[in-house]
């Protein structure tokens, strides 16, 4: 690759919905701060006639190939074919298979697609999807109770994304705003069953916030309290002390991404369930 590009071309091939590959990828690319990859995705790749044209592409446009592919043939092709064009490939599955089946000491099925079938955790994240759009932003709060976790917090402290998030995770989640003046509804004051988060963020997070979904909804912030400084810093603070008053844990997500906020979320619940007595 010449030093001067400030791109590179990126090769996803998969077998299945190249979901793997996108994560892994994209992973390791965000290291490399002055340099762009230009994905080239191609899912579903189970023939020869669709390798073709990846091929095709690969050839016209050389760059790193990562693959997930099962198919013996068509790894061999696509190997032989980066070898001969001089681009470097890497399967990204390959060695966890074989790591796999070293400490197992049983061969893989080589099921295409495998941790996608119908089974019960599909059906139990497509509930917890449900579920989580239906008690969005404080709607249908008597159904509270069946969530596994509730997030709390201010507007514009990612409730929302988080909670779907979470809910493709197969975590219920509901989420309620916090607003000053406004009784928060008795139901969530009560609630023993699910893990209340509260997310908050400081103010100056939440005004640049507030200010681009003003401006990219074309309003008119004028003196609108929701972008004022005192307002937003009263709205934390009644946040806080709320979620004091109530135990609920705190997370602050001024510097996180929805994954990172995610993640901890999940840590907090799946400790809380290891702690938890049995029934």
């Amino acid at each position: 690759m010449p030093t001067s590009n400030n791109y590179f071309h990126l090769h996803l091939v998969s077998d299945s919905t190249g979901e793997t590959l996108i994560t892994v990828a994209r992973a390791v690319a965000a290291q490399y701060a002055n340099v762009t990859p230009v994905e080239h995705v191609y899912p579903l790749v189970r023939s020869q006639k669709q390798l073709d044209r990846v091929l095709d592409e690969i050839e016209e446009a050389p760059g790193i190939v990562l693959f997930t592919l099962l198919e013996k043939d068509l790894v061999s092709r696509l190997e032989n074919k980066c070898k001969e064009i001089n681009v470097p490939s890497l399967s990204i599955i390959g060695p966890v298979m074989q790591l796999f089946e070293a400490y197992l000491g049983a061969a893989t099925t080589g099921r295409v697609g495998a941790q996608h079938v119908l089974n019960a955790e599909y059906f139990k994240r497509i509930d917890a999807l449900n579920y989580t759009m239906i008690h969005d932003d404080g709607q249908h709060v008597e159904g509270l109770d069946e969530a596994d976790v509730v997030l709390v917090g201010v507007s514009r402290t990612s409730k929302t994304p988080t909670s779907i998030y979470l809910a493709n995770r197969g975590i219920r989640t509901a989420n309620v705003p916090l607003v000053p003046g406004i009784p928060v509804p008795s139901q969530l004051e009560t609630l023993t069953r699910p893990l209340v988060v509260s997310l908050h963020a400081t103010p100056e997070r939440l005004i640049q916030i507030r200010q681009n979904r003003l401006l990219s909804m074309g309003a008119d912030s004028g003196s609108d309290s929701y972008i004022d400084k005192q307002s937003v810093t009263e709205e934390v603070a009644f946040a806080r002390k709320l979620s004091a008053k109530h135990d609920w844990p705190l997370l602050d997500v001024t510097r996180r991404s929805i994954e990172e906020t995610a993640a901890a979320i999940m840590k907090l619940y799946s400790d809380r369930q290891r702690n938890r007595p049995s029934e």
